[in-house]
């Protein structure tokens, strides 16, 4: 056989770099899309969180076993959605304290289980300094969700929404909100401190020693 010339094995090698210089944009295409991109702002803004993340490590237990501590803590600040009247808010309105951000629905078997302990959560904890943040995200309307609501006997739980779910497609951007319930920690400047996959006993003794570490987190 005749052996390949050097011009056959530089157009090769061409070709190979080509294809790398081509994954290399593709990443960083992704992670244009999936992170800095005008609602959630990358990592590198929340570096004084990761302590925080990594000291609630130790507070993952029992009731909260499977909480996951941030490996890079994302700002959520940005993260916008409907208050009480239907006015827009973002994140950073509750600047200052610690938020138990909840993702729930009147469809999710998990997220009506877990609202009474998220409200005894609220009625017990919330104050200046820490509030649980539930915000609901069906999409016919709050007339449902607030019948549930009463129902139940919630009352402690302010009512916030998101109809058009675009806060549940901004957080899957960069890998969070998988499915729900969700529900995220966040340090009082509106970084991720960890998330929560599923739902958790809030009320418990556990969940309160891991809110109120992170309680401990000024300057996170």
């Amino acid at each position: 056989m005749t052996k390949p010339t050097e011009p056959a094995k530089t157009n090769r090698r061409g070709i190979v770099a080509a294809g790398l210089a081509g994954a290399v944009a593709a990443v960083a295409a992704l992670y244009v899309i999936a992170g800095p991109n005008g609602n959630i702002a990358g990592a590198q803004s929340c570096s004084a969180a990761l302590d925080f993340a990594a000291a609630a490590k130790r507070f993952a237990t029992g009731e909260v076993a499977a909480f996951l501590p941030a490996s890079a803590p994302l700002d959520l600040q940005h993260l916008t959605f409907q208050g009480p009247d239907d006015q827009q808010m973002a994140l950073s309105d509750f600047g200052g304290k610690t938020v138990l951000l909840n993702l729930w629905a009147t469809w999710c078997a998990p997220c009506r289980k877990e609202m009474p302990a998220l409200d005894e959560l609220q009625a017990e904890m919330g104050d200046d300094n820490f509030e649980v943040v539930a915000v609901n995200l069906d999409r016919g309307g709050p007339e449902k969700p607030k019948d549930f609501l009463n129902e139940i006997g919630v009352g402690n739980l302010t009512f916030y929404q998101d109809s058009s779910n675009d806060l549940l497609k901004d957080l899957r951007k960069v890998a969070r909100a998988t499915g729900l319930p969700t529900t995220i920690l966040v340090s009082p400047k509106g970084c991720e401190i960890g998330t929560m996959y599923g739902p958790a006993e809030w009320a418990s003794g556990e969940a309160k020693a891991l809110i109120k570490n992170a309680m401990a987190a000024p300057d996170a």
